[in-house]
């Protein structure tokens, strides 16, 4: 994505329009996608809310999309799953929200009705889940559609800054539950997590809430790794020589970690995290994984770990909007521009 489409993405919209159309970033199969004019959406059903975009994201799904890894996602498909925006119209079912009101979007659609819903397992709900630019068209635009808006919007805190908030859509959500709650974090727990990128930093972020003895971060690149020691990682590893686990296990004098967690989604990356966890832990699966990955059974099979996979629920957004640093611009500004910058720098 270019400098101009991102700067796009991310406009603040200012005026109303009676047009009945929009701006849209488009998927046209694996490599491409362009700038169009769509139809504005309109209200289909009673619990829908028509909300006019002020922010958006650019999410590392979103790239594995444009690299053709989701078949899901079709020609034609608006992206993106993250937003903050002003509710235009609302469905006659909708009594939560009203015209006006500024809200964050959730990047996973909730009845809250069906089975899964009140399991907690949005992700698998029946009647939505991840369907943002993925099988209804998403937020990378100047409208979007939000299906049963009761299950899918929250309101946005007076004062908040968006650019900031707007990781409440997704990201934190996606590392605090697939990452640091699958993979159980508790105090004094070594932790190791692999990818600086922006998933990478949203699970060390949230990890912090357990009070870790210590937060191996592991990556190719030491721009992400100078972020990461901003964000509060203890140990950073370059893994440009090839030999990460060597070094995790060096320094944990051969024990392993308690917590490995995967947040790229490539074979390299999560056959380091077999090779460090230690006996009895977890392996906390974040990343998309487009492609096969090993899994070592003839290394693993006496070591009594726990592997996990997960698609975010969202259901612990409330939990982060109210406590989360990101709510406090002041308390939290240069913390939150290092990560929106880092987002930033993969979507380009």
């Amino acid at each position: 994505m270019t400098t101009a489409e991102l700067e796009l993405a991310t406009t603040t919209a200012t005026t109303l329009s009676t047009s009945t159309t929009m701006k849209a970033l488009v998927y046209h199969g694996p490599g491409k996608r362009a700038w169009e004019n769509k139809p504005r959406p309109s209200i289909q059903e009673p619990g829908d809310a028509i909300v006019r975009i002020t922010t958006t994201t650019i999410c590392g799904t979103d790239l594995h999309i444009l690299k053709g890894d989701l078949a899901s996602v079709t020609h034609g498909r608006i992206l993106g799953h993250e937003g903050i925006g002003v509710i235009e119209q609302a469905g006659t079912g909708v009594s939560e929200f009203h015209v006006g009101d500024k809200v964050i979007i959730s990047c996973v659609t909730a009845c809250l009705k069906c089975d899964f819903c009140r399991r907690g397992m949005y992700s698998h709900c029946r009647h939505g889940g991840w369907i943002l630019g993925n099988t209804l068209d998403g937020t990378q635009a100047e409208y979007v559609r939000i299906p049963h808006a009761a299950g899918s919007l929250h309101s946005f805190p007076p004062g908040g800054d968006e650019e900031a908030l707007v990781m409440l859509s997704d990201i934190l959500p996606t590392g605090f539950e697939c990452g640091v709650l699958n993979g159980k974090v508790k105090p004094g727990n070594t932790v190791a997590i692999v990818g600086a990128g922006p998933v990478g930093l949203a699970v060390l972020l949230t990890a912090q809430f357990y009070s870790p003895g210590a937060i191996f971060m592991i990556d190719l690149d030491d721009k992400r790794l100078a972020f990461a020691k901003e964000f509060g990682a203890t140990i950073l590893i370059n893994s440009t020589d090839g030999h990460a686990a060597h070094h995790v296990m060096e320094l944990t004098e051969g024990a392993g970690v308690d917590v490995a967690i995967e947040a790229v989604g490539i074979p390299a990356t999560f056959d380091i995290c077999q090779a460090i966890v230690a006996a009895g832990g977890r392996i906390a699966n974040v990343g998309v994984h487009g492609k096969p990955v090993e899994l070592h059974m003839e290394k693993l099979w006496d070591r009594n770990i726990s592997i996990t996979t997960r698609l975010v629920d969202t259901i612990t957004t409330p939990m982060l909007l109210e406590g989360s640093p990101l709510r406090q611009t002041a308390a939290g500004q240069t913390r939150d521009s290092s990560l929106r910058d880092e987002r930033h720098h993969e979507g380009i």
